[in-house]
């Protein structure tokens, strides 16, 4: 077990008058050193509430909040020594990158002989060697992304926090980014906490990812964990893209459910949370878990429904297929480009995957 740097212990954030509510419910959370913990989850879910607890910028109502050990919840932010990456950047435009990432120093007191070498070590990490005498407005938004890394990484802190840095970026500057990022963090092992609401960004970055909704952790795991077994139906619901086809219990068998869904058809599932025989629930499954194939509508294999494709959509190395199963019911499926036949627009197909990838989960 990798040694806790940061611990979150029975702490609550109140908000509004006489703590009509709580932005944090109760996180008990350790960060370990050298990982890349990243807080997901949609607006108001607690996440960025919590990085900011961390840097001192807000104070927790209850609870303590560690630091190797030491109890900084009621430091200011200069006196807890963490690194902070803003999406906003916050660069000085005053000044040029070099005394922006030299600023950091300057204010812990650091002789001016010794920053010139720390300054051109920390450009040296973020590959902006020679930028040291621009300007940001000199600089692209990946450029000035570095720059903020840069001044957090400069004076060494024990753990970098970065809330949504690349939200500013556009898409192919924002995966490159990430990958950056993350090369960063395994080459120098540096201790990373990333806030984002982006899943995919989450799953490509993280060592662990802690998912929060309504001030929660709802999931702490690892990205392929979280991904095809997430703890309950909201985790299912936000990370990825899940099908989630309602119904009722039938009976459950060990670790298995059969499911009569509303649109008609009866299916086998993995049980994660569901009540007894009647109760309601929902099976998910991820569209790429689907397979499809053309057939006609009395040729159906052992265990395939029949399906009406409705819609085929290009998405250059995929084929993204809405289906109709009759009564409402809906299905997506992605068929990789040249990954075998499709049927006709409108044409009966049959549809089918396996029972242990398909969830079920409490409605």
């Amino acid at each position: 077990m990798a040694e806790a740097l940061v611990r979150f212990e029975g702490v609550r954030k109140a908000y509004g008058p006489k703590g009509a509510g709580y932005a944090v419910k109760q996180l008990d959370l350790a960060v370990q050193r050298g990982e890349l913990l990243t807080l997901l989850g949609p607006s108001g879910s607690g996440k960025t509430t919590t990085l900011m607890m961390l840097a001192g910028f807000e104070q927790p109502s209850e609870g303590r909040i560690l630091l190797e050990d030491r109890d900084i919840a009621r430091l200011p932010p200069h006196k807890r020594g963490i690194g902070v990456v803003f999406q906003s950047y916050a660069l000085f435009p005053h000044m040029s990158v070099a005394e922006n990432v030299a600023f950091p120093l300057e204010v812990r007191g650091i002789p001016k002989a010794d920053r010139a070498a720390r300054v051109a070590r920390a450009l040296s990490m973020v590959r902006l060697e020679g930028f040291g005498e621009r300007r940001p407005s000199q600089l692209s938004g990946g450029q000035q992304q570095r720059v903020a890394l840069a001044r957090a990484m400069v004076f060494e802190p024990p753990i970098v926090l970065l809330d949504e840095p690349l939200g500013a970026l556009d898409k192919s500057l924002r995966e490159e980014m990430q990958y950056e990022i993350r090369a960063l963090h395994q080459r120098l092992g540096l201790t990373m906490m990333y806030v984002t609401h982006d899943q995919a960004e989450a799953l490509t970055l993280s060592d662990r990812i802690a998912v929060f909704e309504g001030g929660l952790v709802r999931q702490l795991a690892t990205p392929r964990r979280i991904y095809e077994a997430p703890a309950n139906g909201f985790v299912a619901g936000f990370v990825g893209e899940n099908n989630r086809l309602p119904g009722r219990v039938i009976e459950s068998d060990g670790p298995m459910v059969r499911v009569a869904l509303d649109c008609g058809p009866v299916v086998e599932a993995r049980i994660v949370d569901t009540g007894g025989a009647g109760s309601r629930c929902f099976v998910a499954i991820r569209p790429e878990r689907v397979a499809v194939a053309p057939v006609r509508a009395d040729d159906l294999g052992e265990g395939a429904l029949a399906a009406r494709l409705t819609e085929a959509i290009f998405q250059g190395d995929h084929l993204r297929l809405r289906l109709s199963l009759g009564e409402g019911g809906e299905l997506l499926a992605k068929r990789t480009v040249g990954g075998g036949p499709v049927p006709e627009i409108g044409a009966i197909a049959a549809v089918a995957w396996d029972a242990n990838q398909a969830l079920a989960f409490s409605a």
